[in-house]
């Protein structure tokens, strides 16, 4: 067996053959320089295993890839029906696959093996099986004009694709860009985050399995800061769809200038969740704990947890996901201690799990918090809860809007009338009425203000992976 494949074991009894390199053009290879990457089980702080980082050399390779396949018949030509059939057999592939999937973002990311499992791997499937019913219904339109002239449009695909994805979420938010982006007769460099590729790698054997053609995905394990930078600069790159940072979107915004590509971003979020006096507590409190503690805090939207193993069943949130992000939301603890806000609950590390050195945070509430505070304004993607007061509806919507973000937003209130007013009022993408941070793979997701640029999802999703191509068409008579 060459080192483009270790067999790998968890915890819970799964084992499988998980692949190391680079894949391109339905081949596994070796990065050019030969450099790996250690991806760490967060739960214990061990290496897991080393993977392939792709140099420079490496993703211009795979575009090239993507490009080649972008024009060959092979693709180019398969009818939407046919491309659809490719994208359900992935679908059901995913769905027999589950467990392994779900075992390997669990050792990767660190997220309780349940939520991988029964949510990530549910919507990673159901993703790519409702766009594959899309991939023959991507219509034009027949556009009246005059007695000497009609017009159409097509759609076409808009090229290749670079695809970032970030480590929160590795299949779910592959799945969100892959199904759009194939449905509509694009290729694809897909690029997992660094800290957690194994599963992304896992899929590729997916790909190949269900039977789409050499170059049309392309998955480059690699650090944003090569790998991504070359993707985003590339010139045969002619759209890049980003999850993450605001700050690294900035200078993806950037490098994606040389020849104007398509952009998708979403990208940081500070959401507010607003509970009027009306409302029922017990629900709020619920969901406002389901926004902010679910996935470790780190789902980007604002009972009590349980902390472990992320095997064990009973187990509501993992460790953090590596030790930067874990000293990072350390740092924010410490902030906010020192900006004289009230640390209700939690804001210490969890020692007395498994090996003791998995990077596991208490679930931590500060009260008395005040706009001015950075604990307030700045997204802090962990399990850490600001708490503010505001005392009118006016007053609780210029605090909710007061930001740079404007991702998702929660209300509780009991009064419908007012629960629709406000969402009309909150600057965000996405309001949630008495419950917060569940979706939904048929409704459109993203964010405005500097949370992001277009959507993912829902029929939404297709707009952001075709052009629109007009055709004039002469037929004046001469009789």
């Amino acid at each position: 067996m060459s080192d483009l494949f270790v067999q790998l074991s968890a915890p819970n009894g799964c084992t499988w053959l998980q692949p190391t390199g680079l894949f391109i053009n339905n081949e596994w290879v070796k990065s050019s320089n030969g450099h790996k990457i250690a991806s760490i089980n967060p739960a214990t702080s061990e290496e897991i295993i080393s993977v392939y980082g792709a140099t420079a050399e490496d993703v211009d390779k795979a575009v090239k890839a993507a490009r080649a396949a972008l024009t060959d018949p092979t693709w180019r030509d398969l009818s939407g029906l046919e491309r659809g059939k490719l994208m359900s057999r992935l679908a059901k592939l995913i769905e027999d696959n589950r467990e392994t999937l779900a075992t390997i973002d669990t050792i990767d990311n660190g997220k309780p093996y349940t939520v991988a499992l029964n949510e990530d791997l549910t919507e990673t499937a159901e993703t790519i099986r409702y766009y594959s019913g899309f991939a023959d219904k991507v219509f034009g339109q027949v556009i009246p004009t005059n007695a000497d002239k009609f017009a159409y449009t097509v759609r076409e695909p808009v090229g290749v694709c670079g695809q970032i994805i970030p480590w929160n979420y590795p299949l779910a938010m592959a799945a969100w860009k892959l199904g759009p982006a194939l449905a509509c007769g694009n290729t694809v460099v897909l690029k997992p985050a660094e800290q957690t590729p194994l599963s992304a790698l896992f899929l590729a054997n997916l790909i190949v399995e269900a039977g789409f053609p050499p170059g049309v995905v392309n998955i480059v394990n690699g650090y944003g800061s090569i790998a991504g930078a070359a993707l985003a600069s590339h010139m045969e790159v002619d759209k890049i769809a980003f999850t993450g940072s605001t700050e690294t979107a900035r200078h993806i915004m950037k490098m994606a200038s040389g020849n104007l590509k398509n952009i998708t971003m979403e990208t940081g979020g500070k959401s507010p969740l607003i509970v009027f006096n009306d409302a029922d507590l017990t629900e709020a409190v619920k969901w406002a704990h389901w926004g902010i503690m679910s996935n470790q805090g780190q789902a980007q939207v604002k009972n009590v947890s349980k902390v472990g193993d992320p095997f064990d069943a009973s187990t509501f949130q993992g460790p953090q996901v590596t030790r930067a992000q874990y000293d990072r939301v350390m740092s924010y603890v410490r902030m906010g201690q020192a900006e004289k806000a009230t640390l209700l609950c939690g804001g210490k590390p969890v020692k007395d799990i498994g090996n003791g050195k998995g990077f596991y945070i208490e679930p931590t509430v500060f009260t008395d918090v005040s706009p001015e505070m950075r604990i307030y304004r700045e997204e802090i993607f962990g399990p850490v809860a600001v708490i503010a007061r505001f005392a009118t509806d006016e007053e609780a919507i210029r605090m909710a809007n007061d930001s740079t973000y404007g991702l998702g937003g929660a209300i509780f209130t009991t009064n419908l009338t007012r629960a629709h007013q406000v969402a009309g009022r909150v600057e965000a993408g996405t309001v949630w009425i008495n419950f917060s941070n569940v979706g939904d793979w048929r409704v459109p997701f993203g964010g405005v203000k500097q949370s992001g640029i277009g959507r993912e999802l829902g029929q939404a999703g297709l707009d952001e992976y075709t052009n629109i191509k007009a055709v004039h068409v002469n037929v004046q008579s001469k009789l």
